[in-house]
């Protein structure tokens, strides 16, 4: 998801980054581009000096925050921070660097992104991370994390429900406490934040 900076657009628009452009797509948002299979009309090309990333889900159906392939914790999906975006945090916060994925079509991973697990220690869990997920800065179709057994936590993830364009699985932090992480394909995602 983007914007043009003159534009500034508070959701911005789906598009797809072609080396030093971003080529705007016929979407509404990103889990309407994967519903219909990732493929849809382009429209304007802008520079990608001349734009703003966003968070690449805008408001995700469900954040699943795995602790491993066989246990996970519901997220806040009105919570969610752009990878520019500075996180106001209701106290001295964590960053907690993960790798996630993002359902397309059929119940299907689609693609891949960084996320940004904020925590506050000092608070009592639920509400240590409940104010802040950030993600971006954009999705890839293909990652390879020999970490993380990504199709097992989707398995579990769809047990007795139905998974939806732009669920976000969520892998264990890689990273903690850094000020950003910067992954090869994945891109730079910086830990902004004012208590």
């Amino acid at each position: 998801m983007f914007t043009p900076r003159e534009l500034a657009l508070e959701r911005g628009w789906p598009g797809q980054i072609d080396g030093d452009r971003v080529i705007q797509v016929a979407a509404q948002t990103l889990e309407a581009f994967f519903t219909g299979g990732g493929t849809a009309r382009e429209h304007a090309v802008y520079r990608l000096a001349d734009v703003d990333l966003r968070a690449p889900v805008l408001r995700p159906p469900s954040i699943r925050f795995f602790d491993d392939e066989h246990t996970f914790a519901f997220g806040n999906t009105a919570s969610i921070y752009g990878p520019a975006d500075v996180v106001r945090a209701p106290g001295e916060p964590e960053s907690r660097f993960c790798v996630a994925a993002v359902i397309g079509a059929d119940e299907q991973i689609g693609g891949y992104t960084l996320v940004n697990d904020w925590r506050v220690p000092s608070l009592e869990r639920p509400k240590d991370r409940d104010f802040a997920t950030s993600m971006g800065p954009w999705i890839v179709t293909d990652h390879r994390d020999a970490g993380f057994r990504w199709e097992r936590a989707r398995e579990l993830a769809a047990a007795n429900t139905r998974l939806r364009p732009g669920d976000v699985l969520v892998a264990p932090p890689f990273a903690v406490g850094m000020p950003a992480v910067d992954v090869p394909g994945l891109g730079m995602l910086a830990a902004d934040y004012w208590a």
